[in-house]
């Protein structure tokens, strides 16, 4: 009788404990904080829009400013300096910025794999491919992966002409049939995830979905149909676009109409001083990124589908980001290039024009750490956990980082972080779990949060902002909760609470290794050759 009580109670507590969750991240390209329509936009994303009515959207969660930086962050639950990738993927001879990811750290796929998950990602990868640092030997034991971005179409010419992609670590053409050629990335980094977890539901285990999208990135391309849509609905301008993206913010909640709108910089023309040939040319640049953005929801959607056909997106954690602000990379005039714009043999850039408008209503872009560098959309979706029963969306207000991720999925996962992986020890994670946010609606004490880029950087602490463009630039002081735009500088009128935000942010730099700055930015590709590829 002792024996079978025992069985009992075995019995009683394995049913009772909770059951671990599958858990995807969606992380897209260079998409700015109010390009889709629950954050103001103007693109219909209806897919992710219900996303966020069902689940929780955060106003204020932010990214480091760019890619490579995000994925470290993201994928570690470190600051991406302590990495190794506090730039770019070149080895600049600095602790802080070697370019790939270290053994100091651990990733999603490594912390969730010991946990009995199956670890998957599609996509683009940006962490030190070249340096031999690759989904396979970091933990994710599916993956088609490009080394970096820019890839959108099987058929794609110019510079990713001759790039291959790699299939469970075997590089493989883009033509290849077991991708299902012609494709577009968009379908294909989705198609391929969900091959993945009919994988993972075969073996009995929890799933592991990293999705990471090269769209909306440049070369901004999508199919013909979809950016058809979308022409002439831009010959409204970036100015009045940008006021209505605004109101709709204002309408939705999401941002303080105290707050003033940032004014369009004075380098940025007005758009009714543009001829008409010029604003048939900036009309089509949108029109392409607006096709991008569109595809990228329909593959949520088509996710979503698949999820529900399985019977799985009750059980699913779904969180979905992009990696920076808008991207004003190519300044005023952007890039309209090739026979057929948006095209596969095409090179479009959306420039600081559009890029105004995508990270309305904030200042800068993609590179600064200024709010229009690094706010990001945030959406959590989890019905087995995460409850809102009004057709409006739940915002969550607290401030939140790439570094809680790690810790938020360790949470969901009920897995451990380890002290050490592969023979060396360990850094402790930065963050925290945004669990408690996302289920309970719970507030989170005050705390420290940390930025540096380039030379631009910022602290966070509470309200409190202080940020900076540059090295040599002069600190601004901005109180979040009055002036979240970022428009009035209080800090010649606060020099005493500058200084020491200033030496807090100083502090923590050299903890870090984000100081001392590398003697020289070496933009090379690091060591020559391929990765090498997984045994077979």
């Amino acid at each position: 009788m002792r024996i079978l009580a025992a069985l009992l109670l075995l019995v009683a507590c394995a049913s009772a404990a909770p059951r671990q969750p599958n858990i995807i991240v969606i992380l897209v390209d260079d998409m700015g904080f109010s390009d889709i329509g629950c954050y103001g936009g103007e693109i219909p994303t209806p897919h992710l829009d219900a996303l966020a009515r069902d689940g929780v959207a955060f106003t204020q969660f932010y990214n480091t400013g760019r890619c490579c930086p995000t994925r470290a962050s993201l994928l570690t639950g470190l600051y991406s300096h302590q990495t190794g990738i506090g730039w770019m993927t070149a080895d600049q001879g600095a602790p802080g910025y070697r370019g790939h990811l270290n053994d100091q750290c651990v990733t999603m796929a490594e912390v969730l794999g010991a946990a009995g998950y199956f670890t998957a990602m599609t996509g683009k990868w940006h962490v030190g491919f070249e340096h031999g640092v690759t989904p396979w030997n970091r933990g994710f034991q599916r993956s088609l992966n490009m080394p970096a971005g820019g890839l959108h179409f099987s058929d794609q010419g110019g510079a990713k002409a001759k790039a291959g992609v790699y299939l469970n670590g075997q590089e493989i053409s883009k033509q290849d049939p077991r991708l299902q050629p012609p494709w577009y990335g968009c379908d294909l980094w989705t198609r391929q995830g969900v091959a993945f977890l009919d994988e993972a539901r075969a073996t009995g285990k929890p799933f592991f979905l990293y999705l990471a999208h090269a769209a909306p990135h440049f070369p901004c391309m999508a199919p013909e149909a979809t950016i058809a849509k979308y022409r002439g609905k831009y010959l409204k301008g970036w100015d009045q676009l940008r006021e209505e993206r605004h109101q709709r913010q204002i309408a939705l909640g999401l941002v303080d109409p105290e707050w003033p709108l940032t004014p369009r910089p004075s380098e940025i023309p007005a758009w009714d001083s543009l001829s008409a040939d010029q604003q048939r040319r900036y009309d089509d640049m949108m029109a392409i990124y607006a096709a991008m953005i569109d595809e990228i929801d329909q593959s949520v959607g088509r996710l979503v589908a698949a999820l529900k056909e399985r019977k799985v997106l009750d059980d699913t954690l779904i969180l979905f980001l992009s990696d920076n602000g808008g991207n004003a990379e190519s300044g005023i005039a952007g890039k309209y290039e090739g026979t057929h714009p948006g095209g596969p043999d095409s090179n479009v850039f959306i420039g600081q024009c559009w890029a105004h408008l995508s990270n309305t209503p904030f200042r800068k872009y993609k590179h600064y750490n200024h709010e229009g560098g690094i706010a990001t959309p945030l959406i959590a979706h989890w019905p087995a956990r995460i409850a809102n029963a009004t057709p409006e969306i739940d915002w969550q207000r607290n401030p939140a980082h790439l570094i809680d991720l790690m810790p938020t999925v360790a949470d969901a996962a009920q897995a451990e972080y380890p002290t050490k992986h592969a023979g060396k020890a360990i850094l402790p994670m930065e963050g925290q779990s945004l669990l408690p946010l996302m289920t309970e609606k719970n507030i989170q004490p005050e705390r420290t949060l940390y930025w540096e880029h380039e030379g631009n950087a910022a602290i966070r602490v509470g309200d409190w902002k202080l940020v900076r463009q540059g090295r040599t630039g002069a600190w601004e002081l901005h109180n979040l909760q009055q002036d979240r735009t970022e428009q009035r500088d209080l800090a010649a009128q606060m020099p005493e609470k500058t200084a020491a935000l200033s030496t807090q942010w100083k502090v923590w730099a050299q903890r870090v290794h984000a100081l001392p700055y590398p003697e020289s930015k070496k933009r090379g590709k690091g060591k020559k050759g391929k990765a090498k590829s997984a045994k077979n």
